[in-house]
């Protein structure tokens, strides 16, 4: 058979045998390449979650201690319970410099 030979009216034979192997293999590339491209889509989405995880965190991180994103109720309580304390210790500490005063001059 030469070159000058192929034609419209050119015959290939093909046993079924071969032509389903050939169709079965074209559909497992299909297929694994479609598996693939949807495995890379779904890590990178989850590459975009943890990216958005962390700078949410570094956010928290940083604004949490400087009291910049509130602080929680328990928070608050304690805060005025050692004010109450600070001004208790402070009434005390001028009762008992009064106290020593007295003694002093006695």
């Amino acid at each position: 058979m030469q070159v000058s030979d192929l034609n419209d009216n050119t015959s290939l034979g093909i046993s079924v045998k071969w032509l389903v192997q050939i169709i079965i293999v074209a559909a497992m590339v299909v297929w694994g390449y479609f598996g693939l491209t949807s495995k890379l889509a779904h890590i990178e989405i989850d590459v975009l979650r943890m990216k958005d995880a962390v700078e949410m965190n570094s956010d928290f991180r940083v604004k949490w201690p400087l009291g910049q994103l509130g602080a929680l109720p328990d928070d608050a309580e304690q805060n005025m319970r050692l004010k109450y304390l600070e001004a208790e210790v402070s009434s005390i500490e001028s009762y008992v410099d009064t106290l020593r005063l007295k003694a002093d001059t006695k």
